[in-house]
């Protein structure tokens, strides 16, 4: 059905105005940023199969939901038919919007104060990715954010994360503790014996100069887990 087609109270846009973004579906929510569909397939159909996209054999990506749509690369949503510039510029701006708004609720606040904004904004940035990424949340002596930085890719080890890198880069941002954070592209955030040494060996480098280690998060799709919070640090 086209939206031209449902009563005025019942169009995403209206229904929005009326009833507040939350009384929205997902599919109706990304209509609104689509605007348009494309032939034979309105714009509601079309939200809804996106967000359902299931991948294909000649590496077109799926989706499974809003997190995976908005967490896609430029890469990705240019395969997909009916996406043009306009309509992926929107929705890559969209998430870059989000990471930025969570990113300035930890530079205002305790990072600690909402354990649930970190998780989330690491979600953003770590969660989807197909390789595996080391990033480092740096803090203020108020634990407040001072910067996240990725440092490493690939398949973690105590040999390709250089304590090294992290210590002068802890350094150059004086700050006073870190968070540490990977990704697991499997989805599982169980740590690996390897997650549990790399921590320790780069806990003990920091101390040697009086930089903390708060927590090391694991992220997977849709999950995180906090190596503070099952007593692994």
């Amino acid at each position: 059905m086209h939206l031209q087609d449902l009563p005025p109270d019942a169009r995403p846009r209206e229904k929005l105005l009326a009833r507040g973004a939350a009384a929205l579906a997902d599919a109706e929510l990304l209509a609104l940023l689509l605007r348009t569909g494309i032939r034979g397939k309105g714009v509601l159909q079309m939200a809804h199969e996106l967000l359902h996209l299931k991948p294909n054999a000649d590496g077109t990506p799926g989706f499974d939901g809003v997190a995976g749509l908005l967490n896609a690369t430029g890469d990705d949503l240019r395969r997909i038919k009916g996406l043009g510039p306009a309509k992926r510029a929107e929705l890559l701006a969209v998430l870059e919007l989000s990471r930025r708004a969570m990113a300035q609720q930890l530079r205002a606040r305790e990072v600690f104060a909402s354990p649930g904004a970190v998780k989330h904004y690491l979600q953003l940035h770590l969660a989807m990715r197909d390789h595996e990424v080391f990033a480092v949340l740096f803090l203020d002596v108020q634990n407040r954010l001072v910067a996240m930085e990725e440092l490493f890719r690939g398949t973690l080890t105590q040999t390709s994360v250089y304590p090294r890198e992290v210590v002068l880069r802890a350094l150059h941002h004086q700050c006073a503790a870190v968070v540490l954070a990977h990704n697991h592209p499997s989805g599982s955030v169980q740590p690996s014996r390897a997650d549990e040494a790399l921590t320790q060996t780069l806990k003990a480098a920091l101390a040697l100069v009086d930089v903390r280690v708060l927590d090391h998060v694991i992220v997977g799709a849709g999950d995180t887990l906090s190596m503070a919070e099952r007593g692994l640090l």
